[in-house]
């Protein structure tokens, strides 16, 4: 096919680079490698239908101001058939091994229901047993390894061996050093118990104690705590901010505080299970677009604004936008100039969650906001968490005052909930004062650095030796494809005999076909160990 001026995008557009022919796969993205890159946008063609809006039209012109480059390549046929023949097969010997262990040939370890509860209503759901007992259990040694020291760079493991097929765990009482820690969300190496920020938590935790045994709003609320809101919103960019004891919570139980009956909640279909708990606790309408795909968001806000509300048409109370700074297991990065220009055409609001982002992008460290030169103004819900890049535990809600003031008294995770603990409040402080350079030292801007330079590092060698990885080009989570359901617990296991700890992800965890391996680095990491892996 001839290529027309016609077809030729303006400079600043986003596009996807399809290789082979090759069209849009699973939740609107083309496989095989397909890119977004601004500063050399490549052609678009009207022939192919699923494009991105900025294909179509001018939605993203000069939203972009550096390459934004992601890639997904689709399963290969001869992988996926192999990959549905593996499970296929795991399955016809989970119902044999079931069927003996109905004759009492085979004893079953797991809960089942009772002889004389079979007509009752079933606490367990059967696939989800079967599943269990089955496949599961197979390789259940590759999650929950205990560990005995700090999670840093590198780690020690509890050694444990199981005498009968993962079922229970028997603990030699050796312990394996020096595992190379490629699981832990440390993003900036902060989870240590030496250096500036241990100290400071070790200090004030013999000036306040570990618990405080109340809430904000009665006796818990401690200087520490005032200090280090005013500490989050200066560091995002807003008004005020305020803390929360557990990040799950912070995106489930303020949520519902934020939107009821008669709103929408435009959810990403990869969001975390915290955001989904949270829109399903708020009552509102729930309709879910397809991951990063601008396309889709667009025409369900369209319609929404259209129709409004189903049977009365009456226009929607409120609609709220719910994405993720970095999608924890794709390693994607959301698109967010254009969902910010959709959230201001069609006046929605906007719920940004940067659990993974906030510290690990940037130049400043300040999440995915810093990280594309945009207003923090124009986020109308900033949360994020302090359990990875800040080495601490909790999360935060930052915006305007007004939301500030409403959740205080609204949310359900501030009236009711423990304050934080006074050395994880210093923890975040110090290592925040760290990362803004306030604490007089360059080591949280070196770190921030160093964090980039080792995304880019391991990515590009990962690629260079062939394997499958998806996400963003500087996205710390690094997934790489296993696919056979025989590669997740072989690979964590030879990783291990390795001296190298990792994650590995299945079913119903990722698609059924679309296992992985997920790496996660950090600035703490040196090329050496990178290069071990």
């Amino acid at each position: 096919m001839t290529e027309s001026s016609a077809n030729k995008p303006a400079n600043g557009q986003v596009c996807h680079r399809v290789k082979n022919g090759v069209k849009p796969g699973r939740n609107g993205f083309i496989k095989n490698h397909h890119h977004y890159h601004h500063q050399q946008p490549m052609y678009c063609y009207p022939e192919d239908k699923v494009q991105h809006t900025a294909c179509n039209g001018s939605s993203s012109l000069g939203l972009y101001s550096r390459p934004f480059i992601e890639s997904f390549e689709e399963t290969p046929m001869l992988v996926a058939v192999l990959t549905y023949m593996g499970y296929g097969i795991l399955t016809i010997f989970g119902y044999l091994r079931d069927f003996l262990r109905d004759w009492k040939i085979e004893r079953c370890h797991i809960a089942r229901e009772r002889e004389e509860q079979r007509d009752f209503v079933p606490l367990y759901q059967d696939f989800e047993n079967f599943y269990t007992r089955n496949l599961y259990m197979r390789i259940r040694d590759s999650w929950n390894r205990p560990i005995c020291s700090v999670p840093g760079a590198k780690v020690d493991l509890v050694e444990r061996v199981s005498p009968d097929y993962n079922w229970t765990f028997d603990y030699t009482g050796k312990v394996v050093e020096g595992v190379i820690n490629m699981g832990s969300y440390n993003y900036l190496g902060f989870a240590e118990n030496t250096g500036y920020c241990a100290d400071a938590s070790a200090e004030v935790t013999m000036k306040y104690g570990v618990g405080v045994a109340s809430t904000r709003q009665e006796m818990g609320n401690l200087d520490r705590h005032e200090e280090m809101e005013e500490l989050v919103a200066k560091f995002l960019g807003v008004e005020s901010a305020m803390a929360f004891g557990m990040g799950f919570a912070t995106n489930s139980m303020n949520i519902p505080a934020l939107t009821g009956k008669g709103c929408l909640i435009l959810s990403d279909e990869l969001n975390h299970a915290s955001l989904v708990l949270g829109a399903r606790l708020s009552g509102s309408t729930i309709r879910v677009f397809k991951h990063n795909n601008m396309q889709s968001l667009e025409k369900m806000l369209r319609d929404a604004i259209v129709h409004g509300q189903p049977r009365t048409h009456r226009p929607w109370k409120k609609i709220l936008i719910l994405v993720e700074g970095i999608y924890s297991m794709e390693g994607s990065i959301v698109r967010l100039p254009e969902v910010i220009a959709l959230k201001k055409r069609y006046r929605a609001y906007l719920y940004l969650d940067e659990a993974h982002s906030i510290g690990a992008l940037g130049p400043g460290g300040r999440g995915v906001v810093d990280y594309f030169g945009l207003d923090p103004r124009d986020v109308d819900v900033m949360m994020g968490t302090f359990t990875k890049s800040f080495g601490a535990a909790g999360g935060y809600i930052g915006g305007r005052k007004e939301l500030m003031e409403y959740l205080r008294s609204h949310s359900h995770s501030a009236v009711y909930a423990a304050s934080m603990s006074p050395p994880v409040v210093e923890q975040i402080i110090a290592s925040m004062k760290c990362i803004m350079g306030e604490d007089g030292t360059t080591l949280g801007r070196d770190r921030v650095q160093q964090l980039a330079e080792n995304t880019l590092y391991f990515r590009r060698r990962l690629t260079e030796m062939g394997f499958i990885i998806y996400g963003n080009n500087d996205s710390p989570v690094v997934p790489m494809m296993l696919y056979m359901p025989a590669k997740i617990g072989a690979f964590g296991r030879e990783m291990l005999k390795r001296n190298i700890g990792v994650v590995v992800v299945g079913f119903p965890a990722t698609p059924i076909i679309e296992s992985r391996a997920r790496f996660c680095i950090s600035a703490a990491h040196t090329k050496d160990m990178l290069d071990t892996n």
